[in-house]
């Protein structure tokens, strides 16, 4: 049987502090998969520049130039982790066989990436990278993460468990994942929705390698909120059984206040009008925000705009060419050809 060709997906935002160590350490176990037969020697890892401000574009392309596995594509503008990742995903997908989708902070152990080609290998078209455990997580992240996932369950959304993005698709499965033309991609969601054959693979994460999280508390519950959305229909439903039941409420109430002035035993009050003017109010908001939130995500999808626009891509470009007496690499090309027509 030939080896599988692997891809490695690597999105990057502003990953300057620890790119040069997740590098080392992926072309390193490249090289040792290489060595050891599990994988193609034409494998490689692909970093996907989302927009940074920082250097990490130039650390990419100065790594492609001198180490054979290493690929960059860079994004025009900040497209999101998750349109970053399916860019890498849809650029590597036709000269692979098999593609996994790590964070740049290596908190996934790559360990684990010999098991998913393993697994891979037997037959399965989705390999998840599953944590074993959270006790290294803060109390207040374990709590939140471990009830988003069961609110998720709740309200019908099928997750694995503990799966963040760190994942192994076949090149089939990708294919697959072309075919979602939503703008709201979320893709732990999306993912299990293909349907084939899936196995599990579990690991410890480590601790994030440099530099500060990507994801803070802001993000992580606009992420969160996203994926809810995206998926669900059930907080609208909520919203309808919220209303049925204030209406509901306020008729008993209505009966009850009609049969108190009928014994004349009412009495005026400013509280009690006060109290239900604003509970009322504050429900009507949240339900007009919450209907609004779902007809926002309506309207993005309406356009069509695409999820993201690649600027530079060294994967498919040629690897170099002879100008003069001068060989550039694909990317240099570029700045000659920009060079050229500045000039003109």
């Amino acid at each position: 049987m030939n080896l599988p060709i692997l891809s490695i997906i690597v999105p990057c935002y502003n990953e300057q502090e620890v790119l040069a160590e997740t590098m080392e350490q992926l072309a390193t176990k490249v090289e040792q998969m290489i060595h050891e037969n599990i994988v193609s020697k034409n494998s490689k890892i692909l970093f996907v520049d989302d927009g940074s401000i920082d250097n990490t574009w130039k650390l990419i392309y100065k790594a492609s130039l001198s180490n054979e596995f290493i690929k960059g594509l860079k994004l025009s503008k900040n497209a999101g982790h998750q349109n970053a990742l399916l860019a890498g995903l849809f650029a590597a997908k036709d000269s692979s066989d098999c593609l996994i989708s790590i964070d740049a902070d290596l908190q996934d152990d790559i360990d684990a990436i010999n098991e998913m080609v393993r697994k891979y290998m037997e037959g399965y078209e989705i390999v998840y990278g599953v944590r074993s455990s959270r006790e290294s997580d803060t109390f207040f992240k374990r709590f939140t993460a471990e009830g988003f996932y069961k609110l998720m369950d709740k309200l019908g959304v099928k997750l694995i468990f503990n799966h963040a993005d760190f994942r192994l698709m076949s090149r089939r499965a990708v294919n697959e994942l072309e075919q979602f033309a939503e703008c709201n991609m979320f893709l732990r969601g999306i993912v299990p929705l293909i349907g084939f054959n899936s196995a599990n693979v579990y690991y410890d994460r480590n601790e994030r390698l440099a530099g500060e999280t990507k994801y803070p508390l802001k993000k992580m519950l606009a992420f969160a909120f996203d994926g809810i959305t995206s998926f669900s229909v059930t907080p609208i439903r909520l919203v309808l059984l919220v209303g049925f039941l204030s209406f509901m409420i306020s008729l008993l109430f209505g009966i009850y206040f009609l049969i108190l002035k009928f014994f004349g035993k009412t009495e005026l009050g400013w509280t009690s009008l006060i109290t239900s003017i604003w509970l009322i109010g504050g429900l009507q908001l949240i339900a007009i925000g919450l209907v609004g939130e779902y007809i926002g995500k309506i309207y993005k999808e309406t356009k069509r705009r695409p999820k993201y626009i690649v600027d530079v891509d060294l994967l498919n470009l040629p690897i170099s060419k002879k100008i003069g007496n001068v060989e550039q690499h694909g990317y240099e090309q570029i700045l000659e050809k920009q060079k050229l027509s500045e000039n003109h």
